[in-house]
Formats: C-alpha cells, structure tokens, sequence
C-alpha cells in the first residue's frame, strides 16, 4: 500500500486543491466540505472549510483538509512534498509555478543526483522538494 501525504491547511484548503491540480496537471480533483458531512454538528453547517479533498498527480494522489471549523491548527512545519517530473522543463514550470507567491528555499539547479532540483514553500505554506528524473542511461 502507497505512502501518502495528508495535509492540513488553515481555512484554504480548496484554493490550495485547485492550484495543485492546475500546476502539476492533476485529475480526480474531489473535495467533501465539512458541512455536507453526514451528521454535520450545526457549528459547521455554514462552513466552507474541506473536510478531505485530493486530486491524483501523476501515479500518486495528494489528500488533504482543513482543520475543523472552530479550530485553528498549527501551520505546517518540518516536512516536504517531494515530486519529481518527466523532465528539467516540467519540473522547473512546477517549481516555477510554486514559487509564484511562495518562499524559494534552494533555487532550481542541476545537483549531481538530478539534472534540475530546487525547494520552495507555496503561498499555502506547503513546503515542495521539486526534480526532475534523470536522463536514461544510454
């Protein structure tokens, strides 16, 4: 069975789905809101806060919600996404595309482990390790 990251957001966990889905092209976009959960507590009937979303990028899916309505939830710390992509070019567009808004943490490079390779913190605050796969032996 597939690891999984599951990540929590802070009231903009749909905004945060959709962006994922558009920059790394992703499918089965879904999302449940907290109030259209099955016995949904009254408190949480007007909330638009994602009780779990996800969207499939590339063979592997990214789940996430927000913390519950009422709560606040810590800000996401100490850990990364990592995704890797077909190429230097899609994976410098992804980086690319994260960094618009968010915190470079280690610019995009060629390292000896990958031929483009940088960190970034999106503006959601979800820290992502971007690379791009290495050429096929000859």
């Amino acid at each position: 069975m597939p690891t999984m990251p599951y990540v929590h957001f802070q009231g903009h966990c749909a905004e945060a789905l959709a962006f994922y889905a558009k920059v790394f092209e992703g499918t089965n976009l879904q999302m449940m809101r907290y109030a259209d959960g099955p016995g949904a507590p009254d408190a949480w009937k007007a909330s638009a806060r994602i009780m779990h979303g996800q969207v499939t990028i590339d063979d592997g899916t990214f789940m996430a919600s927000d913390y519950p309505p009422g709560t606040d939830g810590d800000s996401q710390q100490g850990f990364s996404v990592m995704q890797s992509a077909k190429d230097v070019q899609t994976a410098k567009a992804r980086f690319d595309a994260l960094a618009d808004g968010g915190t470079i943490l280690d610019d995009f490079k060629p390292t000896f482990f990958s031929p483009g390779f940088g960190m970034v913190r999106d503006r959601f605050g979800t820290a992502w390790i971007i690379s791009a796969m290495p050429a096929a032996p000859a």
